[in-house]
């Protein structure tokens, strides 16, 4: 147990810890009084001067009934408590990291440790409650454990146990029997997270606030259209009885139609009937349906900042940018709720164990942008050719995929067949050469690499008897007394490189001169456009050298 004593440091607002409270529970729950733990009821019979009232009096200071509202709201209003809870589970899905750059291992190793805890995970969890509310507080209980002063214990605390300051409605303070402003509350002893979704006194940031309107319309609506389906889910029945009839025959004849109602069956006497007339429900659907979904894309608006992704999206690409919107909204909460845990965990903590610093390990809860994995593949397939160097860890790590270890089996690209001798080179063999049948023994030699050798040749002299082009006519006409394929072939190359400056120069010299005249990149661009490099020439001449080159492979089967 902690001695009662007051300590040299300092809280966040400027005041003194007392150590004795550091152990001891403050905002107890009671039976009776302004912490009873009975809950309140506010939704039940709700009107719009009573909402009206609820509000005013929550700005004013007193929040009790609206933070009552705002709790039964989402249990109520089933789109509300969705998106809220959507916001408040992608809070929680985003890993926490430690910035620690320049402070003491010993430190980085104790706050590690502490956030490493069970019961600091679920506080930071529970202080997302805040976004709905306006704020969100949970007690920690301090006791030395493993070397260290650290919270032991942490228990979230119902937002109606506190109250602000009547002045300035900014200072968070326990709600106290008998006290108008409360109690003060101890430093160090509470996490206090009070989002900022808008602007203005923090009672009123809340997006509860807002939704309960929605809230309101909501039930009306519903209420509404179910007396209107109870009415119109069934054809109205008209009862006919003639001039003569008695009134006792009145009288049975509408209990008859009344009981049609509730029993489906029901006789009436000789000569009177019954009419059934349609009505058209689907005006209820159009009317009341249309209503709730014009209120339920409001709330989708306020609470997660889009409609795409909780509502039904009209196409991927929309979605997509109303996803960033989203996300947007994401890392706004998760930066106020890293601020909030740096302020009143991390920095006491490091404070009483270790002394004041200069600087202090700051956790961060950081979202990683979606990453578009066909753009991301398609720009490293274009640009390492080039000689851009990529590390493998940092592209795995955007796709979501893990360092390979030392046992793991790898995927790898199928390795090329081994090359073919034939004539003096080496040609890699086709990998759609179909295995020759085993009844032709010629086709299929003892020697492995003798059959492949086989095959090829089979399939090139195939080619050259098929084709009809005046190339593989001559080819074979004059097969037999052609020299050695790769000395023509390095003729060809000899005489090729003779005009390259010719070749090059329709090429080559409008470049020079655009970039000469460009006063810009996208002027380069747009004369690029209107008079840029000709390659005719050189596109003739390799189509030249390239049939001439085919032939003489064919030639040389």
């Amino acid at each position: 147990m902690v001695g009662t004593r007051t300590s040299s440091i300092l809280g966040p607002d400027g005041r003194p810890v007392v150590f004795s409270t550091l152990s001891k529970e403050i905002a107890t729950p009671t039976i009776a009084g302004v912490r009873r733990t009975h809950e309140d009821r506010v939704a039940s019979g709700l009107t719009p001067e009573m909402l009206g009232t609820i509000l005013r009096d929550a700005a004013e200071g007193n929040g009790r009934s609206y933070l009552t509202l705002a709790e039964e709201m989402e249990e109520r209003y089933l789109h509300y408590g969705s998106q809220l809870q959507t916001r408040r589970l992608a809070i929680e899905s985003v890993p926490a990291t430690l910035e620690a750059e320049g402070i003491d291992d010993k430190i980085i190793a104790a706050v590690e440790e502490l956030l490493e805890d069970d019961g600091c995970g679920e506080a930071l969890g529970s202080l997302s409650d805040g976004i709905g509310k306006s704020y969100a507080t949970v007690e920690m209980m301090w006791e030395y454990e493993r070397k260290y002063l650290r919270p032991v214990q942490y228990i979230v605390r119902d937002q109606r146990f506190f109250q602000f300051d009547r002045l300035t409605l900014q200072q968070l303070r326990l709600a106290v029997d008998g006290s108008i402003e409360g109690e003060e509350l101890p430093q160090a002893k509470f996490l206090r997270h009070l989002p900022r979704t808008k602007l203005g006194i923090p009672i009123r940031r809340g997006v509860a606030r807002p939704a309960a309107w929605a809230y309101l319309i909501q039930q009306f609506t519903l209420q509404d259209w179910a007396a209107f389906s109870e009415v119109y889910g069934m054809p109205l029945r008209v009862g006919k009885y003639n001039a003569g009839a008695s009134s006792a025959d009145k009288r049975t004849l509408l209990k008859a139609v009344a009981s049609i109602a509730n029993d489906a069956a029901a006789i009436i006497p000789a000569g009177m009937e019954i009419e059934f007339h349609e009505v058209n429900g689907a005006n209820g659907a159009a009317v009341f349906g249309g209503l709730l979904e014009y209120v339920d894309k409001q709330i989708s608006k306020i609470v997660v900042g889009q409609t795409m992704t909780s509502d039904d999206g009209s196409s991927l690409g929309q979605a997509k940018i109303h996803n960033e919107v989203r996300l947007d909204i994401l890392r706004a909460d998760c930066k106020q709720l890293a601020i909030t845990m740096n302020r009143d965990l991390i920095k006491p903590f490091v404070d009483f164990n270790f002394g004041p610093q200069d600087r202090y390990p700051r956790l961060q809860l950081l979202v990683p942008d979606p990453e578009d994995i066909e753009a991301l593949s398609n720009a490293l397939s274009r640009l390492v050719p080039l000689g851009l160097k990529v590390k493998q860890s940092e592209i795995r790590e955007k796709i979501g995929l893990s360092d390979p270890e030392g046992e793991d089996e790898l995927l790898a690209q199928p390795a090329p067949p081994p090359p073919v001798e034939i004539g003096a080179g080496k040609v890699s063999p086709p990998t759609d050469v179909k295995t020759p049948s085993p009844a032709n023994d010629d086709a299929n030699p003892a020697d492995p690499q003798k059959a492949k050798t086989t095959a090829l040749a089979a399939i090139v002299m195939d080619h050259k008897r098929a084709c009809r082009c005046g190339a593989c006519i001559a080819l074979l006409a004059a097969e037999a007394s052609q020299p050695d394929a790769l000395d023509q072939v390095d003729e060809i190359f000899a005489t090729a490189m003779d005009d390259w400056q010719a070749l090059a120069a329709p090429i080559v010299d409008p470049l020079f001169a655009i970039i000469d005249k460009a006063q810009s990149f996208d002027e380069a661009l747009a004369m690029l456009d209107a008079a840029g490099p000709d390659a005719t020439k050189m596109a003739e001449k390799l189509a030249r050298l390239t049939a001439i080159a085919r032939g003489i492979g064919d030639i040389a089967d």
